[in-house]
């Protein structure tokens, strides 16, 4: 964003229950995904799989590569 760029309450309104709607669809389908296994722990790999289940295309691709460079800062310094 532009330091001399704002955005209203409106719009971050709308961003934030945009947000949390694929937010939940994620979860969702991590859920589905664990049942299905009959596993009882969400793991990386199957928030990684719901991921590019509920995004698409290049949005899934960034999203996994951002998702794994964050994991692999957090292993660095803990």
């Amino acid at each position: 964003m532009h330091p001399d760029l704002g955005i209203s309450i409106k719009a971050m309104a709308i961003m934030n229950d945009m947000t949390w709607f694929y937010f939940r669809q994620i979860i969702d389908n991590a859920y589905e995904l664990i049942e299905t296994q009959k596993k009882q722990t969400i793991s990386s790999r199957e928030v990684q799989t719901a991921v590019l289940l509920t995004l698409s295309g290049e949005l899934a691709k960034h999203a996994v590569s951002e998702g794994e460079y964050i994991y692999t800062i957090l292993l660095i310094f803990s």
